[in-house]
């Protein structure tokens, strides 16, 4: 019987209505994340507490390390679509992965078991080379699976099929419960019982994904195959092209290697691309496309402006907000004190809770007119991203001098840093998708995630004002990390503010009312909220 689906998308055997191949997918990229975010959750802690780093040095190495975790995806998207494909490409990154989470697990002595001894000392040694080694593989590793895992869920599915949206709504979902699952167990195990059992149960979790991967492959149908088959066997200098871009992959990690342990580097590299891309797409903008094409270019460029300022202050999660949870926060719950990396579970969380929620509220609210338009939706999260340190702020001030902070401020903060995140993160991929001109959608979206890089560097940098956690001031029950915490606050909210009130002519810049006849962008519009429109465009949660 003849598919009752759009010419393009997979047929045979569903589960749940969908293509089998999307569960590969989905448990795949609950591993990867699981991962990722396990030790995430503890990086910090291990850069403090075994490698013994001050920490102004830790949260710009924090800093570097998740500013080069988004730049990598879009080398490896390039070489995905260019030369081996979606597929290899995941399957290779993981591979990355799976020895990058091994190396973090070889711990070796530090110079906590060294009476005496620094990080400094540490320096030229072979466990302290095998820990930026780790980085470095792991960092290479998300550039090649990340920005192409999603973009074979796309193309499991032909333009118009109804399935899409829930799919990587299902999609989204595995990236969440992996994220929450990781910092859970990864973070209850590096800090319970040592960092080799943390960095081992997350090197488990991406070998198990690297396992569903490769067991499903038949199920994705050939989807996210080369592009030109017979290319990857042909000679590049004597070797295949295929092993030559594999080979790339570890000039990649051995590049990798030295910029994360030159972490001024990763700043000026970033500041100076950011630059260049930038005046690149003004000039274009001004001589080379029509007038509609150049308003929407410059509304697009307001909104990716803003994206350091964001992710500078909501990645405190990872390195100081993570800190401070761990040094002033009253964890003891049921009567037992919780680890503080556990804590890192709460956005993702909250995300599985309140993304479904915000994406019935934008259609209720658009049924009624009364939808925030796009860059709106970016101040409202600027002003929920600032009233989240202002409230724990206001629970360190309450709990008084020499006092913990209950640990309800924690939940709220991350509450109101998740519903931030939701009014900003999806609606400006979507954003992205929509005002760039289908020549440049790549390009917009390459410049999108280099400024989110450039804001996890910045992240690393405001960090570091918050050193000396412990050091109260005299007469108020404030440390450096509230006194920091309180400024950023006020900055985000009057940033938010001031995007609020000049909303109404960026979104004249974007030129709603206007329609593209290009196929492709149509179906980029498509979406608001949640995944990507565009099938392959990762989202910011993928990538973090």
């Amino acid at each position: 019987m003849a598919s009752s689906y759009p010419a393009g998308s997979v047929e045979g055997k569903t589960l749940l209505g969908q293509p089998r191949g999307l569960f590969v997918l989905f448990f795949a990229e609950m591993w990867e994340r699981f991962s990722y975010y396990g030790m995430r959750a503890i990086l910090i802690f291990y850069l403090l507490q075994h490698w013994l780093f001050a920490e102004e040095k830790a949260y710009i190495i924090y800093g570097a390390y998740t500013a080069l975790v988004y730049i990598t995806p879009v080398i490896g998207g390039y070489l995905a679509d260019r030369y081996i494909g979606q597929r290899k490409a995941v399957q290779y990154g993981a591979v990355l992965l799976v020895i990058g989470h091994g190396l973090m697990a070889f711990e070796g002595p530090g110079p906590a078991q060294i009476p005496g001894a620094t990080a400094a000392d540490m320096q030229g040694s072979v466990y302290f080379n095998i820990f930026w080694l780790a980085l470095a593989f792991i960092i290479m590793g998300v550039g090649f699976l990340k920005a192409n895992i999603s973009a074979i869920v796309g193309q499991l599915y032909g333009q118009g099929d109804p399935r899409r949206d829930p799919a990587f709504t299902i999609f989204y979902m595995g990236i969440n419960v992996g994220a929450a699952l990781g910092s859970l167990l990864v973070g209850f195990l590096g800090q319970t019982y040592g960092w080799a059992w943390g960095f081992g149960a997350a090197g488990i979790g991406m070998l198990l994904g690297l396992i569903v991967f490769v067991w499903g492959r038949p199920w994705l149908m050939g989807r996210g195959e080369a592009p030109d088959a017979a290319a990857l066997s042909r000679p590049v200098m004597g070797v295949p092209m295929e092993w030559m871009v594999y080979l790339s992959g570890i000039v990649g990690v051995a590049i990798v290697w030295v910029l994360i342990q030159y972490q001024d580097v990763v700043g000026w590299m970033l500041a100076v691309f950011g630059a260049v891309v930038v005046v690149y797409l003004l000039v274009t903008a001004v001589f080379k496309l029509t007038p509609v094409e150049r308003d929407r270019i410059l509304a697009a460029l307001f909104l990716i402006a803003l994206q350091p300022l964001f992710w500078a202050l909501f990645e405190q999660a990872g390195s100081s907000l993570n800190v401070y949870t761990d040094e002033q926060v009253n964890r003891n719950m049921l009567g037992w004190e919780v680890p503080a990396s556990m804590f890192q579970s709460i956005n993702a969380i909250y995300i599985v809770l309140l993304g479904p929620v915000f994406a019935g509220l934008w259609l209720w609210l658009a049924k009624r007119g009364l939808e925030p338009s796009t860059p709106a939706k970016f101040g409202l999260g600027l002003v929920q991203l600032g009233l989240g340190f202002l409230v724990l702020v206001a629970g360190a001030m309450a709990a008084g001098t020499g006092n913990l902070t209950p640990v309800i401020f924690i939940f709220l903060i991350y509450l109101l840093h998740t519903m931030g995140e939701l009014c900003l993160s999806p609606v400006g991929l979507s954003a992205m998708t929509k005002l760039a001109p289908a020549r440049m959608v790549g390009l917009m979206m390459g410049t999108w995630f280099l400024s989110t890089a450039g804001g996890n560097f910045i992240g690393g940098l405001i960090a570091q004002a918050t050193g000396g956690h412990g050091a109260e001031v005299e007469g108020a029950s404030a440390t450096p990390v509230i006194d920091v915490y309180s400024t950023i606050g006020w900055v985000a909210i009057a940033v938010g503010v001031g995007v609020i009130l000049v909303s109404p002519l960026i979104k004249r810049l974007m030129h709603e009312d206007v329609f593209d006849r290009d196929p492709d962008r149509a179906l980029a519009g498509q979406r608001e909220i949640g995944e990507p429109a565009a099938a392959g465009v990762p989202t910011d949660r993928e990538l973090k």
